[in-house]
């Protein structure tokens, strides 16, 4: 069976503010093949977003010059659980209108100042008038609609906590986190905000040349016919899911733990194409019901290889 893809990227994103760089900051990891078809791989570490935005650019280009056909995952939520574009009184496909919003009201600038907190703030009063579903500031970013801590279980927030896909994650035992979660261990929340703007851009740079899955292509299994026409796919990761080892160089230095997790999740993935099992990762689970597709592909997505 042939391979779908040449190349793999992974990038752990980041919502940190000032620059910043090893471990916990902003890394990219390549799987690619060699003359030989060996496959091997790097890392980049980039101390700001637009220094990562900037990167990724770069390469899908010069893979491209190459023929290459390149699988990018990011390690943010494409889409938001179930109801909140319907909230935020947003028209069009879900998935479209969320990232139209985020793009027009995130600010996020060169030294990697933005306005996450802000824009979550005003998410919360559009939707509900309370501080919730988004929470978790800092203390410093506390405010009327975004307060520091967890909402109550009986605050009546009238949206899931999870997507789908996070729900089946947490079934297999996978650290996935809400996407509400703006600030503290593995929060996602924040990361997202500046991560989909990022997206829409970079979709934009590339355009019918690249695709999103599932939303650019439908939940399904994926052929060479349905890649054809693509130099980029773009899936959404949880570099989490595969358990990496820490490599050592000649000289006894360790990589960074992020490092390690964006170069074994280029190696992981590059495998399952090795082995004909990344075609099936596509695929909505056995008797997944046409109602939760129709959801996954308009409006929430899924995290490749939670199946």
């Amino acid at each position: 069976m042939a391979r779908l893809f040449d190349s793999y990227i992974i990038a752990k994103w980041t919502a940190a503010e000032g620059k910043k760089l090893g471990d916990q900051t902003l890394w990219i990891g390549v799987a690619k093949r060699d003359v030989r078809f060996r496959l091997y791989t790097e890392t980049h570490n980039v101390a700001t977003r637009a220094e990562g935005e900037a990167l990724l650019e770069h390469l899908l280009t010069e893979h491209r010059k190459r023929g290459d056909r390149v699988m990018l995952g990011l390690d943010f939520d494409f889409g938001f659980p179930a109801g909140t574009s319907a909230l935020l009184k947003l028209e069009g496909r879900p998935w479209e209108a969320m990232g139209k919003f985020l793009s027009a009201n995130i600010v996020d600038k060169a030294d990697n100042t933005n306005n996450r907190y802000q824009v979550a703030a005003k998410m919360n009063r559009l939707m509900t008038d309370q501080p919730w579903p988004f929470w978790g500031a800092p203390a410093s970013q506390a405010q009327r609609w975004l307060t520091s801590t967890k909402p109550p279980e009986d605050a009546g927030v009238d949206i899931p906590e999870f997507r789908l896909t996070e729900e089946a994650g947490l079934k297999k035992k996978l650290p996935a986190k809400s996407v509400w979660q703006m600030h503290g261990a593995g929060a996602i929340g924040g990361l997202t905000l500046v991560g989909v703007p990022m997206l829409r851009r970079l979709m934009d740079k590339l355009g019918t040349s690249a695709a999103i899955w599932p939303f650019g292509t439908g939940w399904r299994e994926l052929g060479e016919e349905d890649l054809a026409p693509l130099s980029t796919l773009v899936v959404e990761v949880l570099p989490a899911m595969f358990k990496a080892t820490r490599l050592e160089s000649a000289d006894g230095v360790k990589e960074y733990k992020t490092q390690s997790e964006v170069r074994t999740a280029a190696e992981a993935f590059a495998v399952m194409d090795d082995e004909g099992q990344l075609q099936k990762a596509f695929a909505p689970p056995a008797k997944t019901s046409a109602k939760t597709i129709d959801k996954v592909e308009n409006e929430e997505g899924w995290i490749l290889g939670i199946n």
